[in-house]
């Protein structure tokens, strides 16, 4: 008798839990950790997404002064920058006229993106061609404003529907007016009447055609390409620029009544 009792004892002792074991409990909260973890972490990338587009609407408001985001790394690292923001109607025409033929000669006309630019670019890219640039001025603006510089199709896959949001949201006014406050013309030199007074010692409004043209052509590359010190070929692109600023009143109607 007291054999079997003994033999029912062993039977309901309680197998020893192999080490690593973990209780189903303890599962159950690890599980919950994480979804909670991968909501947030969810949430706060969508929230960065849509954060451009909240700003663009905010950047509306005439008196809010955009900074772009080389203007923000500056400010970390401690370099400081200059940047004198100036209204639209303080920048004189002709550099308005020369950074349009430069960079953007359909800006009146379409909607963000230059879509006949930008399928030239794509049939290249799929031909194994080298491909030309057919960023527009809304599309550089947003560069400026939220993104990165650098060729990246991510990038760029963010940037064409941040340029069409921000040319529905803003005049064509405002965007020339964001674009030219912000656009880097040196090292630690933002904004035209900055670049103005740094290359050539006037304000954007007392620039002349000439150093106008020249500040425009040196847009794409302006650490390398210096307005204030010309090489021969930055010379030649000038006079390029002056020519068709020259003859732009037809394209600059949605700036100038």
């Amino acid at each position: 008798m007291d054999r079997e009792v003994d033999s029912q004892a062993v039977d309901i002792v309680p197998e020893a839990r192999e080490e690593g074991d973990m209780p189903a409990s303890r599962w159950s909260s690890v599980r919950r950790t994480w979804r909670l973890h991968r909501r947030r972490i969810v949430l706060a990338v969508v929230g960065l997404v849509l954060l451009p587009y909240a700003l663009i609407a905010l950047y509306l408001i005439d008196f809010i002064r955009p900074v772009s985001t080389l203007m923000l790394r500056d400010l970390v690292l401690l370099r400081g920058y200059d940047r004198q923001w100036v209204e639209f109607d303080q920048i004189a025409p002709v550099l308005v006229q020369s950074v349009m033929m430069s960079e953007d000669g359909q800006f009146c006309i379409h909607d963000g993106v230059d879509w006949g630019q930008m399928r030239g670019v794509v049939e290249d890219a799929l031909e194994g061609e080298s491909t030309r640039g057919a960023s527009t001025i809304p599309m550089q603006t947003v560069k400026n404003l939220f993104l990165w510089n650098g060729r990246s199709f991510v990038r760029k896959a963010m940037e064409l529907p941040l340029a069409i949001a921000a040319d529905f949201v803003w005049s064509k006014q405002r965007m020339m007016e964001i674009y030219l406050n912000v656009a880097e013309w040196g090292d630690g030199i933002y904004g035209i009447e900055a670049a103005a007074r740094h290359h050539f010692g006037v304000s954007a409004a007392k620039l002349s055609r000439r150093q106008a043209a020249l500040l425009a052509v040196s847009l794409p590359n302006p650490k390398e390409r210096n307005a204030g010190k010309p090489g021969r070929g930055l010379k030649r692109l000038a006079s390029l620029i002056e020519r068709r600023a020259s003859r732009s009143g037809e394209y600059i109607t949605c700036l100038y009544d």
